[in-house]
């Protein structure tokens, strides 16, 4: 049965049913009948208020038989209120969760979005310095701690100044562009005061693309220690006919200038190429060319004595080997 169906059908039925009452109250009255020893007019009054009870109640009563949303409201509201509570109490939980996870995204979503800026610089070509690339490479051994904070503002000085013509080239240097963290700054303080040597590396800390206005960086420190001595065998590489015929001589002396670089790396090298004397090269070559029946073993030899930072220079030697006895 719907609203206003109910409502015509109650209105009727309370006209009938008041109607019915008011007859009955008045033939009561003119019959001058008693209930409970009354008044045969109080009689008439208690059976009209009787009858508007029973109005009220059927109405009622009809209501809740036909209407559930009514029925639940009178008899289960308190229940489903206390429910509703207990569920919203559940749900703070988990609605904390929620809002953590949802920063973890947009967290992550930032993220995304600056590696495909990322990405797409590099595509472009627009990135003029990359994540942990060098901006400058210093070596420093304080002997008075006094200097400290001066010796960092050049080596700050220093790296702004190379940063500086990379990110934004034509413009004079004029302002602070490299920026390191203070913890970074005191940390560095400390360990440089020792007074030993160390080798100090300020690095980018992200990409940066041209016409960037900063530059965030870090330092590296790293103990000055002798990686060769001049003069020093550093590798070697034994080149015979059937090397030479499967891969060029210039690849087998590409291999031994690799090993040559592993090597000093390993032993605490910064140098990332290894240079070489020129005219040892053509020698290498020069034998080879005027007998290429013999079996080489080459050396490769420093030129220089070289610490952490210093360039790795070396020179060939080589020396002709036949029927596995070496001959200077």
């Amino acid at each position: 049965m719907t609203g206003w169906r109910l409502i015509i059908f109650l209105l009727l039925l309370g006209g009938v049913l008041s109607t019915f009452g008011d007859l009955l109250g008045s033939r009561i009255g003119k019959a001058r009948l008693s209930i409970f020893k009354l008044r045969p007019r109080r009689t008439a009054v208690l059976i009209t208020i009787l009858t508007g009870s029973l109005i009220s109640g059927i109405s009622i009563s009809l209501m809740i038989f036909v209407n559930e949303k009514l029925r639940i409201g009178l008899f289960e509201l308190d229940d489903i209120q206390a429910e509703l509570k207990e569920k919203r109490e559940e749900l703070i939980p988990l609605n904390k969760q929620r809002e953590d996870l949802q920063l973890k995204i947009d967290k992550a979503e930032k993220e995304i979005i600056n590696m495909s800026k990322g990405i797409s610089a590099f595509r472009k070509g627009e990135v003029v310095i990359a994540s942990g690339q060098s901006l400058g490479t210093f070596n420093v051994r304080l002997l008075e701690t006094s200097n400290v904070k001066q010796e960092i503002e050049n080596i700050i000085r220093r790296a702004n100044f190379n940063a500086f013509i990379r990110v934004s080239p034509g413009k004079i240097p004029d302002r602070r562009m490299v920026l390191v963290r203070r913890d970074h700054i005191a940390n560095l303080a400390k360990i440089i005061s020792d007074k030993r040597e160390w080798v100090v590396i300020i690095r980018s800390a992200a990409n940066v693309i041209l016409g960037e206005t900063y530059v965030y960086a870090f330092p590296e420190v790293i103990l000055n220690k002798n990686i060769v001595k001049k003069g020093e065998l550093i590798s070697s590489e034994n080149i015979n006919n059937f090397d030479i015929k499967n891969n060029s001589l210039e690849q087998q002396i590409k291999n031994l200038l690799a090993s040559t670089l592993a090597e000093v790396k390993r032993r605490g090298s910064l140098a990332t190429e290894i240079q070489v004397e020129s005219d040892s090269m053509q020698n290498i070559l020069s034998i080879y060319n005027s007998n290429k029946n013999l079996n080489l073993k080459v050396d490769a030899i420093s030129q220089l004595e070289s610490d952490t930072a210093d360039k790795i220079s070396i020179f060939l030697r080589s020396n002709e080997t036949k029927n596995n006895l070496y001959i200077d």
